[in-house]
């Protein structure tokens, strides 16, 4: 079996983590060819420090126009997303891209349509609705382990921004920042994978005096295709803890997911008690689908269709309008 081609750009949080745990597995189907970054230094010290030895750029561009490429990993601020993935799309290389999608829903849209011309594999690194604790989540649910769902709650609740250990140049920045942008959307695809379309969204949201500063507080509601609402609480000025997590609530009961991966559920008058997900076999990571899919094996994605919605979600929950937003008109069915 010949191996896949890949690079990576982007030497961030994101790509660290691409070179240094999940190539490492399947060094046996894919091989990291070459690596970007605009820090040289950082490109020396990643290498040294994985023990591997690509080809090494300061320039996307340059990469992608000197090296044979498979597949190209895309882990740049979001600003550089469409022009980075234009390029790959017009190679014929397929492309593994970080969230949001894009920097608007202008070029979240013309990303989906130049994936479809080029007719490649073209996947979001969602993951979070593959997790063990989602997947219990769900399964539950369906077995109306809570009865029927009435209303969720959505906590994206932090006291900074950003965390400690996400120190960049446009984290914060309104432009490309924010944890709507960085940990909002997330949430925002799964419950779109889970419970169906967001149809409706109200926000109001607060930034600092600064103009180049990103978002402080949002208060929203944000409404489902069968209209359960999601009532979602955001803030950098949280005392204690950071809490980024779902309540469902039921007739028969609630059901927490906190903090990414901690399930717990509870009757109708009891507490919350925690919900074993070690049976649960996932999927993940989203790489070991995406090689399967590249080497004629059935696997599961998510594409530039569900990142392209998500977007839509969130640039409404980011620009509010005047009551609810119906986003019905700018959905797009999602094609797999």
């Amino acid at each position: 079996m010949n191996k896949q081609k890949m690079a990576v750009i982007g030497l961030g949080h994101m790509g660290r983590i691409m070179i240094h745990r999940l190539l490492p597995q399947y060094g046996e189907k894919i091989e990291l060819v070459a690596l970007c970054d605009s820090d040289e230094s950082s490109l020396y010290r990643e290498v040294a420090a994985a023990g591997i030895s690509p080809r090494l750029y300061t320039d996307y561009r340059q990469l992608l126009n000197e090296v044979a490429l498979d597949l190209v990993y895309i882990a740049v601020p979001p600003s550089l997303h469409y022009d980075v993935a234009q390029i790959a799309f017009e190679k014929g290389i397929h492309v593994f891209c970080e969230k949001p999608l894009a920097n608007s829903l202008t070029e979240a849209r013309s990303l989906v349509e130049l994936a479809e011309k080029a007719n490649v594999l073209h996947a979001v690194h969602f993951s979070l609705p593959l997790d063990p604790a989602v997947l219990k989540l769900k399964g539950l649910l369906e077995e109306q382990a809570i009865g029927q769902i009435l209303k969720m709650d959505l906590y994206l609740e932090f006291p900074q921004w950003p965390r400690s250990w996400q120190q960049n140049p446009w984290i914060t920045s309104r432009q490309q920042g924010g944890y709507l942008l960085e940990v909002g959307i997330h949430w925002i695809q799964m419950i779109q994978q889970v419970f169906g379309p967001i149809t409706h969204v109200k926000s109001e949201i607060e930034f600092p005096p600064d103009s180049n500063q990103s978002e402080s507080r949002v208060r929203a509601v944000l409404r489902l295709h069968n209209d359960i609402e999601i009532h979602l609480s955001g803030t950098d000025q949280r005392e204690g803890e950071e809490r980024v997590s779902l309540v469902v609530h039921g007739e028969e009961g609630t059901m927490a997911l906190e903090n990414w991966r901690s399930l717990f559920r509870s009757g109708k008058d009891a507490h919350l008690q925690p919900v074993p997900v070690d049976d649960v076999v996932s999927p993940l990571p989203i790489l070991k689908q995406i090689i399967q899919i590249l080497n004629g094996e059935p696997g599961l994605i998510y594409n530039f269709y569900d990142g392209y919605n998500a977007q839509v979600v969130l640039e409404a929950l980011r620009m509010p309008g005047e009551g609810f937003t119906d986003l019905r008109p700018q959905l797009m069915g999602a094609k797999r």
